[in-house]
């Protein structure tokens, strides 16, 4: 289900350091009309609870410009805070109605406990753990979730391989490693002992 934020427009000749003064972030929506855009402000604390339920480019947000008037869906594009304070500074969002399936980024959940891992003593690798997908904007996942039960050492699963969700296509290079299970990692202290065992062994045998 959609987040519903309200926001007005950016009163004109409007300063941003003043608007976030008077807590107000400075946002902007691209996508209604072609190139148009329009400049949005929104209640500060409105943006503080939209951010512990939203993300960047995942996220669909039932928008309302109440005073355009314009209502429809939109993804958060882009999030700038400040660089020392780390509060939101600006909000781009972008709507999509009208404009087919578009492109986000989902987060990868791995699920199951990898044989190479619960028997081979193996390391499982997440290379890549958010995916960039095309879907509807109806059909973006909040989360894809890849299973790495029957995965030995030495197994990897790349982008091709991914079981998606329907209606979800992946971007980006198709032989990209995603996952991987690798041999079991050796410590440098265990890795001497080893070779001082092999060297034993070795002047044991030449006498």
């Amino acid at each position: 289900m959609p987040l519903t934020v309200e926001c007005q427009k950016r009163p004109e000749g409007s300063k941003p350091k003043a608007l976030r003064r008077s807590g107000e972030i400075p946002a902007n929506l691209y996508g209604h009309k072609g190139t148009e855009s329009i400049s949005l402000v929104i209640n500060a604390k409105t943006v503080e609870q939209l951010l512990k339920k939203a993300s960047v480019n995942n996220t669909l947000i039932d928008l309302n410009v109440t005073d355009a008037p314009w209502r429809g869906k939109a993804l958060l594009r882009e999030l700038q805070v400040h660089p020392a304070k780390g509060t939101p500074y600006h909000l781009s969002f972008f709507a999509v109605a009208g404009h087919g399936d578009t492109n986000v980024e989902v987060r990868l959940r791995f699920v199951g406990n990898a044989i190479g891992v619960k028997q081979e003593g193996g390391f499982l690798d997440t290379v890549v753990t958010e995916l960039q997908v095309s879907c509807a904007p109806e059909n973006i996942p909040e989360v894809i979730e890849i299973d790495v039960s029957n995965m030995q050492i030495g197994d990897s699963l790349r982008i091709h391989e991914l079981v998606l969700p329907e209606g979800v296509t992946a971007l980006g290079e198709a032989e990209q490693v995603v996952v991987s299970v690798s041999q079991p990692q050796i410590s440098a202290a265990a890795e001497e002992e080893a070779e001082a065992e092999a060297a034993g062994e070795t002047v044991s045998e030449n006498t």
